[in-house]
């Protein structure tokens, strides 16, 4: 086969293609997990489903203890991310022997009210029971779900799902 110009030229653009794409190579759907300084306290924070969940959401329990943890799109799996702000928790919990918590359970806005509602609980008893298995016992922890009922991002956009998608720890005493 002889190397004419005309195929010379389709062999270039077939390679340059091929490097274009392999620059276009998007974040993995397993969460990566970044840290943001947030003042003087850090708190957590995830790329959920290729979107970053930026620390604009996150408050703090306590001092360097974040509230909240994120979920993947419809699921109540744990992150690694997610057990490292519990731990986090837990930790404080320990310290603070007579404080009690509640954990909200929440959805982003697609999906029915009821289907919502159940998933929050899911994340709810998710953050609860690995609490517990870092020593908290379960009569301090109490759980609720409000769905989709609550967004902390009421936009419909990747971003703002991946940051409804989420558990809230709340100190009830």
């Amino acid at each position: 086969m002889v190397l004419t110009f005309q195929n010379y030229t389709r062999y270039l653009v077939i390679v340059l293609f091929a490097l274009f794409l392999a620059a276009c190579e998007t974040v993995p759907k397993d969460s990566a997990t970044s840290t943001a300084s947030s003042s003087s306290t850090t708190a957590a924070v995830e790329i959920l489903d290729g979107v970053y969940v930026g620390s604009d959401t996150v408050e703090m329990l306590a001092v360097n203890v974040p509230d909240r943890i994120f979920f993947a799109y419809d699921s109540y799996s744990l992150t690694k991310a997610a057990q490292d702000t519990l731990e986090k928790q837990a930790k404080w919990l320990k310290a603070n022997g007579s404080a009690t918590i509640a954990i909200e359970g929440h959805a982003d806005e697609r999906g029915t009210r009821e289907y919502n509602l159940a998933l929050g609980d899911r994340r709810a008893n998710a953050a609860k029971d690995y609490l517990m298995t870092q020593g908290i016992s379960s009569s301090r922890v109490t759980t609720i779900s409000f769905g989709k009922e609550r967004p902390v991002n009421s936009g419909s956009n990747k971003k703002a799902w991946a940051q409804n998608r989420r558990s809230v720890t709340v100190r009830t005493n």
